[in-house]
């Protein structure tokens, strides 16, 4: 919780003196973003991984501090305006990890932060080939990592269809995107649950789906 409250801090000075055109700093905002999904990701904070009663205790004293942290987040990359393209590709992968934390509320709050990127990026190239390629590399890592799940899958596709299709020049290539990300997840996830598996066959036929 003091930690928490220190990055908070440091985030209200990010804002006040390093956002407008003249003074803001991109290594300081860099260092922001990564410090907090430093913290939100931290073992110590995972709390499905605790007992019940731990659980019911550490919610009842702190609440969940993810979920605080992660709010912060997303409004702190809102607030960056013009300076958001700066941050891509660099910042997909701190986001993934983020948006991969198994709490529903935290995850509903960030994912539309992937869209985001997409229409910065868009808006500037015309494309999204930089996020595109970077998600698509991270997803991997993360969910040979172990995380992400079906419920993600799910959200994933539900709120940036959503967000594309509302588009006007994204609606089209937005929906192949997110298309695209979900098959490969689903092809991810199969991977991860048959790798243990003692049929060779199995995993042979996973590992070309994936290809």
């Amino acid at each position: 919780r003091v930690f928490l409250r220190a990055i908070n801090q440091y985030a209200d000075m990010l804002n006040k003196k390093f956002l407008d055109q003249t003074n803001f700093e991109l290594q300081l905002w860099n260092n922001y973003f990564h410090l907090a999904v430093a913290f939100l990701t931290q073992e110590s904070l995972q709390l499905e991984n605790f007992s019940s009663a731990k659980r019911a205790k550490i919610l009842n004293k702190y609440g969940d501090m993810r979920r605080q942290i992660g709010f912060e987040i997303r409004d702190m990359w809102y607030n960056l305006g013009q300076h958001k393209i700066k941050f891509i590709p660099e910042m997909v992968g701190p986001i993934l990890e983020m948006t991969l934390i198994p709490e529903t509320e935290l995850r509903k709050a960030t994912i539309p932060i992937f869209f985001d990127m997409m229409q910065c990026e868009f808006h500037s190239t015309r494309c999204f080939q930089r996020f595109e390629n970077e998600i698509i590399t991270k997803l991997d890592h993360e969910v040979e990592g172990g995380r992400g799940d079906e419920q993600y899958k799910v959200l994933f596709d539900k709120i940036l269809l959503e967000h594309c299709r509302k588009h006007k020049y994204l609606a089209k290539s937005g929906e192949t995107f997110v298309k695209l990300v979900v098959r490969l997840m689903e092809r991810l996830l199969d991977y991860r649950t048959i790798m243990h598996d003692e049929n060779k066959e199995n995993r042979m036929s996973c590992t070309v789906n994936v290809l």
